[in-house]
C-alpha cells in the first residue's frame, strides 16, 4: 500500500482539490461487492501463486519483446478489492495533481467535492469488482510504480471461466507485466502521459465555453460517424463537445491508450502458447465474457466507457500484429523512439500508414 491513507487524502481535499479523494475512497468500499468465499488455503495459495509468477511472467515478456534488457525483475503486489480502490484513488490523484481546476469556494467547493467524490467512488465500487490487474505508473514515490494484481477478481474470472487456474493467473501476469515494461522500459513515456493528461484537463472549460457556438457542426458531426476509432455513448458525446485543440490532445491519449492495451494483448497471446498451454480457451472464453452481462451491467459498461475500452484492446491487438507481421518486433519496437513515433489516431486501422511514416521512411 501507499503511505498516504484515505485520511491523507481527505486532509489534502480540503486544501482545495474539486474532488474529496478520501469520500471517493470509503464511498467506493463501502459499495464494492465482497469477492467469491474460498477456503483459507487455497486463497492464500493464489496470493503466493500471483507474486511469484509476475517476475516469471516479465522474463517471458522480455524475451519476446526485446524490452527491459538489464532492468530488475519484480513481483506483483497482490491485493483485495478495497486495496485497489486505495491504490487506483491515490494513482488518480497524482496524475491529476495541479491540473484539476481548483474549488469555487470554500462552503461550495466543499459541497461540490464531495459530490464529485461520491460519484468517483460510485464508478470505482462497479471496477473495482472487474479488474483483474493494473499497472500503475504513478503508485511510487521511487517512480518504479506498482504492479497491482486483484486476487478475488482473477479467482472470480477464473471460476467463471471455468479454467485452469495456474495458466489463467500467468495469463493475467503477462498482461500486466508487458504494461510496467511500458512504461520502465521507455524512459519517457511516463512523463509524456502526465503531460498529455494535464493538457487535457487544463482544456475542458475552453471546451465547455465553445461548445455552444459550434453547435450546427456538432449536429453534423452526431450524424456521420465513419472513424471506427470513434467512441460511442457518453465518450462519443465528450469527443463531439471538444474543441478543436481539446480534441488533438484527446486523440493522442486515445492513440497511446489502444497502443498500449493492444500491444499487451498481442504479447499475452504471443508468449500464450509457450507457457500457457490453454491459452486458445482462456481468450476464447475471455473474449465472449468482455461481451458478456445482463442489461443493467451493459448500461453500466457503457455510462463508465468500458466498452470504449473494450474496442482499444481490439484496435490496438489487430495494429499490433500487423505491424509485427511485416516488420518484425524489433520494426515495432521503433514506436517507443519518441513521442513522435506513437502511432496517430487514424494510422492505428490504418497500420500501414504508420509504416510509411515511421518504419519504412
Amino acid at each position: 500500500m501507499n503511505a498516504a491513507t484515505s485520511a491523507d487524502l481527505t486532509e489534502s481535499a480540503g486544501g482545495g482539490s474539486p474532488v474529496d479523494w478520501g469520500l471517493a475512497i470509503s464511498t467506493a468500499q463501502r459499495l464494492v461487492r465482497p469477492g467469491p468465499v474460498v477456503p483459507r488455503e487455497e486463497a492464500d495459495r493464489t496470493v503466493g501463486q500471483l507474486r511469484e509468477v509476475t517476475a516469471v511472467a516479465e522474463g517471458h515478456v522480455r524475451e519476446l519483446t526485446g524490452l527491459g534488457a538489464g532492468l530488475p525483475l519484480r513481483g506483483g503486489d497482490v491485493v483485495d478489492r478495497a486495496a485497489w480502490v486505495e491504490a487506483a484513488v491515490h494513482s488518480i490523484a497524482a496524475l491529476t495533481d495541479g491540473a484539476l481546476p481548483p474549488r469555487p469556494g470554500k462552503v461550495v467547493g466543499s459541497v461540490l467535492a464531495g459530490s464529485a467524490g461520491v460519484q468517483a467512488g460510485m464508478v470505482l465500487a462497479y471496477l473495482g469488482s472487474r479488474v483483474l490487474g493494473q499497472y500503475d505508473p504513478f503508485g511510487a514515490p521511487d517512480g518504479a510504480g506498482r504492479l497491482l494484481l486483484v486476487a478475488p477478481n482473477i479467482v472470480a474470472a477464473q471460476q467463471a471461466l471455468d479454467v485452469p487456474p495456474d495458466d489463467f493467473a500467468m495469463w493475467v501476469c503477462l498482461h500486466e507485466c508487458t504494461h510496467r515494461l511500458q512504461f520502465t522500459a521507455v524512459p519517457w513515456l511516463r512523463e509524456y502521459f502526465h503531460g498529455q493528461v494535464a493538457a487535457f484537463i487544463a482544456g475542458l472549460d475552453d471546451s465547455a465555453n465553445t461548445a455552444v457556438s459550434r453547435l450546427p457542426d456538432l449536429l453534423k458531426a452526431a450524424r456521420a460517424r465513419p472513424d471506427p476509432t470513434a467512441s460511442s455513448g457518453p465518450m462519443g458525446m465528450m469527443e463531439l463537445l471538444q474543441s478543436p485543440g481539446q480534441r488533438e490532445v484527446f486523440d493522442r491519449l486515445i492513440a497511446l491508450s489502444t497502443l498500449l492495451e493492444g500491444h499487451a494483448d498481442h504479447v499475452m497471446d504471443a508468449v500464450g502458447p509457450i507457457v500457457v498451454p490453454s491459452v486458445a480457451t482462456i481468450r476464447q472464453r475471455f473474449t465472449v465474457r468482455r461481451r458478456g452481462g445482463g442489461l443493467l451491467d451493459r448500461v453500466l459498461r457503457t455510462l463508465f466507457g468500458v466498452d470504449a475500452k473494450m474496442k482499444q484492446y481490439a484496435v490496438g491487438a489487430k495494429f499490433t500484429g500487423h505491424v509485427v507481421d511485416a516488420v518484425g518486433m524489433a520494426g515495432f519496437n521503433r514506436v517507443w523512439d519518441s513521442p513522435e513515433t506513437l502511432p496517430l489516431r487514424a494510422e492505428l486501422t490504418d497500420p500501414d500508414a504508420w509504416l510509411r511514416r515511421v518504419a519504412r521512411p
